[in-house]
């Protein structure tokens, strides 16, 4: 049985599956079509692109690391039938070079004498990221798996070219991103979470940042430079999955479908079906993929990591509470904010504050991980019921 978080997995799971391997004979369509019945594209794994079915009991990483080995090497054999597993071994192994450099140097002075498969696990361990079990993880990365099909569209170019853009990666992120900001902008039935929608991609991303994306209009993306048609499926699914949210498309959303569906050059058949392919996964999966068991997804993360930090908050209520009673600027912020809304300038104040504060209680570091920021509304939403008496004394000074 194999076992992804074992060294040598990569290559029994080669030994294991040699003749079970599906040989989609070049169709890209045929292929990307599996790749949403597996669920890859929605960002969580429930099959695998093989003919016979293997079981494991396996946590959810260790599954997407298997559906992801598994979806590169099947890009792969559209364009080289009959390929064997040690070529594309090789030529994956040298798209990572080319990708992240610093990682693979890193890990090769690690294993010095391991072969390419052995570094290959740890780079697949290192790609793959989940908000599961513990705050103590990347939790900014729920929407990360969705994302990982970037990787298996630029090594697909990287294949058929034998070399890769500088700038390829961050141009198809940019515009996935670009696709989420205005997706969620044109919904007239916006919910509170749909800005945390937002945030949570932007910090998904890898290769780009975003201060703003308030000004963006459609006439900015310019999806007509891709000509693959893997590239264009896979945008046309980003919008989909950021109007899933309250599983109804109004017609400004439908509009917005097609204008992206005409500036992806597919035909209207093929938004069709991937309206209908979402739908279907949904539908078929819904009560056992974490992801989608609420109406709104995020609503799901955010109640989950609002009881989680709230504990932390209970845990080390004393010393929060001298920490922000010694610091006199942020208390007369935070008071302020009860009676009117802060300004910009003092929001960063109250915000790089707090962070000061969480950096020298080891127990709040949570809020200095990557993406931590967007909890800190948790505590200061919380911190009136640490200072009850204090905030009226600010009160009534004022």
């Amino acid at each position: 049985m194999i076992n992804p978080s074992a060294s040598g997995w990569i290559d029994k799971f080669f030994l294991e599956n040699q003749s079970h391997f599906i040989d989609f004979q070049g169709n890209h369509l045929d292929f990307y079509e599996s790749c949403r019945q597996t669920g890859f594209i929605y960002g969580y794994v429930v099959k695998f692109q093989l003919n016979k079915a293997i079981d494991g009991k396996w946590s959810y990483d260790e599954i997407t690391k298997i559906g992801f080995l598994n979806t590169l090497y099947a890009v792969y054999s559209l364009e080289y039938k009959n390929s064997l597993p040690n070529d594309f071994l090789v030529s994956l192994y040298e798209f990572y070079k080319i990708i992240q450099p610093e990682n693979l140097n890193f890990i090769k002075k690690m294993f010095p004498e391991s072969s390419k498969s052995a570094r290959l696990e740890q780079i697949l361990d290192e790609r793959i990221q989940t908000n599961q079990n513990s705050l103590s993880k990347n939790f900014s990365h729920i929407i990360t798996n969705a994302l990982l099909f970037i990787d298996v569209v630029a090594f697909h170019y990287y294949i058929k070219n034998s070399t890769l853009p500088d700038d390829y990666l961050k141009k198809i992120e940019t515009d996935c991103i670009k696709i989420v900001s205005l997706a969620l902008n044109i919904k007239q039935n916006k919910s509170k979470y749909d800005e945390l929608v937002m945030k949570l991609f932007e910090n998904s991303i890898r290769y780009t940042k975003f201060s703003t994306l308030e000004s963006l209009d459609f006439s900015a993306l310019k999806l007509n430079k891709y000509s693959e048609l893997l590239e264009r499926l896979y945008l046309l699914d980003i919008a989909q999955m950021a109007l899933w949210s309250d599983q109804l498309l109004e017609e400004n959303e439908v509009l917005f479908l097609k204008a992206i569906n005409a500036d992806l050059q597919l035909n209207d058949e093929l938004l069709q079906k991937s309206i209908e392919s979402m739908d279907l996964f949904i539908k078929e999966y819904k009560n056992e993929i974490p992801f989608f068991n609420y109406s709104n997804p995020i609503k799901h993360f955010y109640d989950q990591a609002n009881k989680n930090v709230t504990k932390l908050i209970i845990r080390n209520k004393d010393r929060l509470t001298k920490e922000i009673k010694e610091s006199g600027e942020l208390m007369q912020l935070l008071a302020k904010s009860t009676a009117k809304d802060l300004s910009k300038e003092e929001k960063k104040k109250v915000k790089k504050q707090l962070l000061d504060i969480c950096k020298s209680i080891p127990s709040l570091t949570i809020f200095l991980l990557p993406g931590g920021s967007l909890l800190l509304p948790i505590l200061i939403k919380f911190i009136p019921q640490l200072l009850p008496s204090a905030f009226n004394e600010n009160l009534e000074d004022d």
